[in-house]
């Protein structure tokens, strides 16, 4: 869950918007809302919050933290990049962007071998251009971030890699949990990490100019990445924007706060093992003061009628004004919350703690750190959202949504997969089909489209 701080397949990017967001740039892969904030390595020096973090803990993820970057020794001054693309103003971008490069520190046969074969994307402009169609609410964000397929997986993920994750909780004070939330929300747990050269993304977005400055960023980090031989040119792949690996670092994040946690000399956010990419995710939220032992948030009862602002309070002050635990107690004092109901106040409401806002720095979206939070506990075990949504329309299951895709493929309408996952193009389908037979376009996928498609 249109994710620019860190940047973790993702072909698209939706921008959260009060309340709702952007979904048609989101990808099978990644459900980030929204692309992510940069910061540098020296923004991070001056905002992270130290002192929260116990010596010992400091002494581990030294051990394991950011890896000098080795830069080959130039083999050459000129270019032996031959254009490929069949856009010969990027191609002159490129030809003019090499001295930029250099300036920067990149080796002439770094750039030389990163450029080589590299083309115009016009795929990846597509995608950035195309991310604001369809604004999502908040249960359906939630229906495909914390869906019980994906908690499931989730759940085998954490099995599979206990003894990894736990390690990495001990060294930087994460829970296992949270780690394989944010994986599962960025990769499906590796599954779909991305496959376009991250080169080519960045340079075609660089070239572009709409956001010229940022891309132009990433590809220089993206360069030094290669130079530093933590990855090779071939498997150096990642999103539509340049997102990478497993938890989708943008380049300029990778830089920053990547970690060689395996201990073979190399940051792989790429490789089959994920132990790197979760040690630097793990890493970024230290970093910005992830409290182990405190929630990121939980579901809470209201009074009716009750308004709360960005007001903040001790949980036994809360209970005091009538806000308790969904089970009727008062919510633990894990430090001061907020009451957050995305919904408003037909809907579910939350008592969000400062775990919240360190998910929102790895993207800041209420959006995705509602749904890491909440696909977290479902994967430690912990129940659905209990309270209602003011939907609309009655959902239906991942198999149901299926099934609506596939019966509108029959019909003719463009779909080209039968995943349960209603982007932008099922909507788009599902609105068409509902305009044809007099029904209102919303999109959505729900009960009543399902018996209208069934000819029922």
């Amino acid at each position: 869950m249109n994710k620019t701080t860190f940047g973790v397949a993702l072909a698209g990017l939706c921008a959260a918007v009060s309340g709702s967001i952007a979904t048609a740039g989101v990808s099978d892969g990644s459900i980030r809302p929204q692309l992510r904030p940069t910061l540098d390595a020296t923004d991070l020096l001056k905002t992270a919050p130290e002192a929260n973090a116990p010596a010992q803990l400091e002494l581990a993820a030294a051990r394991i933290s950011l890896r000098p970057q080795a830069r080959p020794a130039d083999l050459g001054q000129s270019s032996d990049v031959t254009p490929v693309s069949a856009n010969p103003a990027f191609d002159a971008w490129v030809r003019g962007f090499r001295s930029r490069a250099r300036a920067a520190g990149i080796s002439g046969s770094v750039f030389d071998q990163a450029f080589r074969g590299v083309r115009y994307n016009a795929d990846v402009i597509k995608k950035d251009r195309n991310q604001t169609e369809f604004k999502t609410e908040i249960w359906d964000y939630l229906d495909i971030a914390a869906s019980d397929e994906r908690v499931k997986a989730g759940q085998q993920a954490l099995r599979r890699y206990k003894r990894q994750l736990e390690r990495i909780e001990r060294a930087y004070g994460v829970e296992k949990e949270v780690l394989t939330a944010v994986w599962g929300l960025e990769s499906r747990y590796g599954s779909r990490k991305g496959d376009i050269p991250v080169i080519e993304a960045t340079a075609t977005l660089a070239f572009d100019g709409r956001r010229g400055a940022f891309f132009e960023k990433q590809l220089i980090a993206a360069l030094k990445i290669l130079q530093s031989g933590d990855t090779v040119p071939r498997n150096f792949t990642g999103s539509w924007a340049g997102a990478m690996g497993h938890t989708q670092f943008i380049p300029t994040s990778y830089e920053a706060y990547a970690v060689d946690f395996t201990g073979d000399g190399k940051r792989d956010i790429w490789s089959d093992d994920p132990s790197d990419a979760l040690a630097s995710t793990a890493a970024y939220l230290k970093r910005f003061g992830w409290r182990k032992g405190m929630p990121w948030g939980v579901e809470v009862r209201v009074p009716r009628g009750a308004s709360f602002g960005d007001t903040k309070r001790m949980p036994s002050d809360w209970a005091t004004r009538g806000v308790v635990g969904i089970d009727g107690r008062p919510v633990p004092n894990h430090g001061s919350a907020r009451i957050f109901q995305p919904a408003g106040p037909n809907g579910a409401s939350f008592m969000l703690f400062a775990n919240f806002d360190v998910i929102k720095r790895y993207n800041n979206s209420d959006f995705y750190a509602l749904g890491v939070g909440h696909l977290s506990d479902r994967i430690g075990g912990g129940p659905p959202i209990q309270a209602s949504w003011p939907r609309g329309y009655t959902p239906v299951s991942f198999e149901q949504r299926k099934e609506i895709q596939r019966l509108l493929k029959r019909k003719g309408y463009p779909l080209e997969k039968i995943d349960g996952i209603i982007g932008p193009n099922s909507r788009k389908s599902i609105a068409a089909y509902q305009r044809s037979v007099g029904m209102t376009p919303d999109g959505n996928a729900s009960a009543e489209v399902l018996k209208k498609l069934r000819g029922r």
